[in-house]
């Protein structure tokens, strides 16, 4: 399913839709640049037959992994990880951006497109969380200006290139969003 943003507001077109193997070298300009990965959870690729796999068996596959698109040209990517057995009412928020589109609300306006739709779309999702870096004022900022309550910190959560990451818990409920 594609999600449109207006143009009324005088922003850039966004949209948001699933990925496929053409959008490849797109992905690769994120997913291959240290100063983009270096906050996120995964490391950067550093093949594009890497890249091509990772699509075959991760990114097409997945329930919700969705291309942050301006004309429809992917330039980051935003995904819901769903749980499953008695963790089913929860998933998790993840994304990237391209560096040269840091700083410009495109994140902001792609994390408020999933939270209008993932609720009615994941009918058993109640919770939506998402981890931000100590070290990511940035994306700290976007999950709050959604109205994502920050739950506090999870010490030594991950290992990043041989480094334990503190992470912030942030979380958005689905009767948050009736207040």
């Amino acid at each position: 399913m594609e999600i449109n943003s207006s143009k009324s507001d005088g922003f850039l077109d966004i949209s948001l839709r699933p990925f496929d193997l053409s959008d490849v070298d797109d992905f690769m300009v994120w997913a291959t640049d240290d100063r983009v990965t270096r906050l996120c959870g995964w490391d950067s690729f550093t093949s594009r037959d890497a890249v091509v796999n990772y699509f075959k068996d991760t990114v097409i596959p997945h329930p919700w992994f969705r291309a942050i698109c301006i004309n429809n040209r992917p330039i980051g990517q935003i995904s819901v990880r769903p749980y499953s057995g008695g963790y089913r009412c929860r998933g998790e928020l993840g994304y990237a951006i391209a560096i040269k589109y840091w700083g410009q609300g495109i994140v902001t306006k792609a994390v408020k497109m999933v939270t209008s739709s993932i609720f009615s779309e994941c009918p058993n999702l109640e919770r939506l969380e998402a981890l931000a870096s100590l070290e990511n004022p940035a994306s700290q900022r976007v999950l709050e200006k959604m109205g994502f309550q920050k739950e506090g910190v999870l010490r030594k959560f991950f290992i990043k290139k041989g480094k334990t990451i503190d992470v912030l818990m942030y979380s958005l409920l689905n009767t948050d969003l009736m207040l």
